[in-house]
């Protein structure tokens, strides 16, 4: 990966929540790249720590509670010098320059995240008025395209609704064009088919990737589903318990996963062939606060060795594919 081509790289990243209880490490020693007009698939079960990682990019992580303790968020601006986003204030100039500008989010769930008491033309008026400083009637035609772009039908009339006049899909088409009203150079998509029927999920996900090409912007999709990744993605990092497990490109998972968690995760996929009850990973996701000495997995583990309870695991690099795992420690150590 040239470095003039990489858009975000993210360096040891450490996301830490002080709250009574203790400490919950939700990410703990993070690194990736999104290399420009690529996509980025991040994978794993809920409470693996993807949608915290990717609510850092922009700083929206809950605070106070959660601290960024550690590492680099470098954001490489066209004919700017690197920023890192890490060392920003939450509530600086930049970083607000930046959001919606430069980076833009899909939240999981639409409903919660659009204004019952706005119109849709509000909404998207009011992102497009704050970034791109235009007048009232620019803003507005705007609006429209950026519905249009999303496949509405009528946008003009839906300018006028309301959040809860539209479906879920319609919704959730709102968001994304809120999100690309301002043209940014990175999209994250945030679980961006939850709750949807299988039909409009293909078509969510096919009009992403086609704006995402039309653009030429880099993408982040965040999700539990294998199936998602494989159709959308470049790249695909697998998260467990706060920590990257396992890096490759799309391909070379889906056609050799290493990893026992991403094993597991393939396993319990539903297939159309698939007969009598689904693969489940036992165990559960071990406590936030008395994580294990060694490996993260190693409880849930079916291969595991002594050393998986004793230490924890770097990664090992098998020709461009990266794993965090005892099991190939004869690979190279990173």
């Amino acid at each position: 990966m040239e470095e003039n081509n990489v858009l975000v790289d993210v360096r040891d990243l450490a996301v830490y929540f002080h709250i009574e209880q203790g400490i919950v490490k939700a990410v703990d020693g993070v690194n990736f790249k999104i290399e420009k007009g690529k996509s980025l698939g991040v994978v794993g079960e809920s409470g693996c720590g993807k949608t915290i990682t990717a609510l850092s990019l922009l700083l929206l992580h809950p605070q106070p509670e959660g601290k960024i303790e550690k590492g680099n968020i470098f954001f490489y601006p066209d004919g700017g010098d690197r920023i890192d986003i890490a060392k920003l204030g939450i509530n600086s100039k930049q970083i607000r320059q930046r959001r919606g500008n430069d980076i833009a989010m899909i939240f999981q769930e639409p409903m919660m995240s659009l204004n019952p008491v706005l119109n849709i033309g509000q909404q998207l008026m009011e992102t497009i008025r704050l970034h791109q400083k235009v007048d009232k009637n620019t803003a507005n035609k705007i609006a429209v395209d950026a519905l249009d772009r999303v496949r509405i039908s009528a946008p003009e009339k839906r300018m006028n609704e309301y959040p809860f006049q539209l479906s879920g899909g319609m919704r959730q088409r709102v968001m994304i064009a809120i999100a690309l009203s301002c043209n940014p150079k990175l999209l994250i998509a945030d679980e961006p088919t939850t709750a949807l029927d299988v039909t409009i999920e293909a078509e969510i996900l096919k009009l992403i990737t086609d704006l995402q090409k039309e653009l030429g912007m880099s993408m982040m999709m965040i999700t539990h589903d294998l199936g998602v990744i494989g159709e959308v993605t470049d790249d695909v990092v697998v998260m467990y318990v706060g920590k990257i497990v396992e890096k490759a490109s799309t391909k070379k998972l889906f056609d050799e996963p290493l990893h026992p968690y991403t094993k597991a995760l393939f396993k319990s996929r539903p297939e159309i062939r698939t007969q009598g009850r689904l693969s489940s990973i036992k165990g559960s996701v071990p406590n936030p606060y008395m994580q294990p000495k060694g490996c993260s997995f190693e409880p849930r583990c079916e291969v595991a060795m002594d050393i998986c309870k004793k230490k924890v695991p770097g990664f090992f690099d098998l020709g461009e594919h990266l794993v965090s795992c005892w099991k190939y420690s004869d690979g190279e150590g990173l």
